[in-house]
This record gives structure tokens, sequence and C-alpha cells, in this order.
């Protein structure tokens, strides 16, 4: 683990705020798969504002964000620098005609339930996508043939240096489960729209979709969503299942039996269990089919070797 006391020297090296600032705060708490070291700092900021002001003064350590938890995996050795956490504050939802201005902490499936009662359709499928806005929007997310560049219309982002930033779509530049977008954009905001639509046809599609997940995935286990993307003209689970995958296990993970692109912490899983095991599976679908498999899970910070190894003493190298 990293040091306590060079945390203590990191956070006094930080900009004053309004919102929270914590020095070595557990991470594996906040995720979905319940694993993970620390962040090195952990800021919550109370707004846009106070992020903003945050990224101004800040000296040069890494800067990581996460949202909800979901799609996540943070390595045992913790996160290194600043860990940014998008919370409550950044969780609004307003509807205005046929379009919804959100917060990046605003929670997808929250973010449906808001669309239907304002009778509007086309955003049901983010009922089956777990985790926040801004994530979504940082992997175009998708689920049920549908992603987030279908229902975008416009998104609001800090850089490094705090400056506001308005991204179109062309900015954005949407991919299958990637955009072009500049990895060190934070993304605060963002207006997305569907059509006109019947309240309870959406109540019914969006009950379905609830279905649909809960009897193909292991919805009630630790886990953190879909792990690997789709390669073209294929669906990951099925090179995973036919590769001989389904059940494996190394530690406490396991390769989900009841659908092979999740995998699942049985209870005493370690991130490094987690992580292998993925790559265990990329290996044999490698072997049996020549297709290389891409994380679509997150994996953040650094393993408990690295934390000497790479010289993390305070979260700058």
């Amino acid at each position: 683990m990293m040091a306590a006391r060079a945390l203590t020297s990191l956070a006094d090296r930080l900009p004053r705020v309004r919102g929270g600032l914590e020095a070595m705060a557990d991470l594996g708490k906040l995720t979905w798969f319940r694993v993970g070291g620390p962040a090195e700092v952990l800021f919550t900021p109370a707004d846009v504002a106070d992020l903003a002001d945050f990224l101004k003064g800040c000296p040069d350590v890494p800067l990581t964000v996460i949202g909800l938890g979901a799609n996540m995996l943070v390595r045992d050795g913790g996160v290194p620098g600043v860990t940014i956490r998008l919370g409550k504050a950044f969780a609004g939802i307003a509807v205005d005609g046929l379009t919804l201005k959100c917060g990046a902490g605003a929670v997808n499936a929250t973010i449906a339930t808001a669309a239907r009662d304002a009778a509007i359709t086309g955003l049901e499928f983010l009922t089956g996508i777990p985790g926040t806005l801004g994530g979504g929007l940082r992997m175009n997310a998708g689920a049920y043939g549908r992603e987030f560049k279908d229902i975008f219309r416009s998104a609001t982002a800090l850089d490094r240096a705090g400056a506001i930033h308005k991204l179109d779509a062309d900015a954005m530049g949407f991919h299958y489960r990637h955009v072009d977008a500049a990895e060190d954009l934070i993304f605060v905001g963002a207006e997305i729209a569907g059509v006109a639509g019947d309240p309870d046809a959406i109540t019914a599609r969006m009950r379905e979709i609830r279905t649909e997940r809960e009897l193909s995935q292991p919805t009630q286990a630790r886990t953190g969503g879909s792990t690997f993307a789709n390669p073209p003209g294929a669906k990951a689970w099925d090179l995973i299942d036919k590769a001989g995958c389904r059940g494996l296990m190394r530690g406490g993970a396991q390769v989900s039996p009841k659908h092979t692109n999740f995998l699942i912490n049985t209870g005493d899983a370690t991130a490094a269990d987690l992580e292998g095991l993925g790559e265990d599976v990329r290996a044999r679908v490698k072997a049996m089919s020549g297709i290389e498999l891409r994380w679509e899970i997150r994996r953040l910070g650094v393993s408990s070797d690295d934390v000497n190894a790479l010289g993390y003493n305070g979260g700058a190298k």
C-alpha cells in the first residue's frame, strides 16, 4: 500500500476546496466488484465550480475520474495521485421538452425513469446500463440495440486547466464502445434527447429490459458489468463459452456460469485474481479463435508489487 506519510504530503500540496478531500480512501467499497486498494487522495467536488477551481490550482499529479463504481476494476495497490469522484452534486436531471439536461453523476437507470415520467421514449435502454452518464459518455456505452451516440446532443467537460468545453457529436467522435474526445477531459454534464412516447409503453419496455437482465446476467453478484467488448462480427460471450471458460476460476474470481462475459467476485477475490482471470480468458479465446478480446471494464491504478517498484510515493513519479 502507499505510504500514509507521503499521502499527507500530497494532500498538503492540493488546492483548498469546498468539497471533500480524503487521504487513503477505500476505493474497494465504492466499486461493484468490492475489491482494490486506496485512492492516494479522493476528491469529491461540491459542484462544477469547485472542480474547476481545483483543476486550475492542482499540481502535476495523476488524476483519475470515477462515478458509481460500475465497469471498473481498481488494482490492489490503489490509485496514485488524486481520484475525483463525481457524486450527488453532479446527479441532477432537468427535462426541457424532449431534452434531458443531466449531470455526469446522474445514474443511467434514473435518467431512464425521468424520461418515462416525461413521456420521452428512446432512452429505455439506459435501464440496462449500470453506472452513470459520465461513464456512459466516456465509452459510448450501449445495450439492447442502442448506444449513447443515439441520444446525444451535447456534452460539457473541463480540461486539466479547469477550462470549460462544449462538445458536439463531431467533437465526441463516437465509435463502438469508444470516443475520440481527449482522455484528460472530465465530463460534467450532457444534453440527451428522445422522442414523444406513451408512458405505459415505455414502462413496459423498461420492465422487459430489467427482466431480461435478471434472467441472463448475474445481477445479484459482485461484478463489474460486461467485461469485454464484442469483436466485429462476433459476440464476446460466445467466444468465451466456446473457449471453455464458463465457470473458470482464479482464486476468488470466476467467469460467471450465467453469462460468460461477466467476471464475478465470489467473496474473497482480489483485483489481481479478477484481472488475471480476464487475461486467462483472453489467452484462451485467442488460442481458440485467433481473436483478441478488448477489455471493456476500466482497470485503474497499480498492483501491490508496483507500488514500490514504480516509485509511487505521493502520487507523482
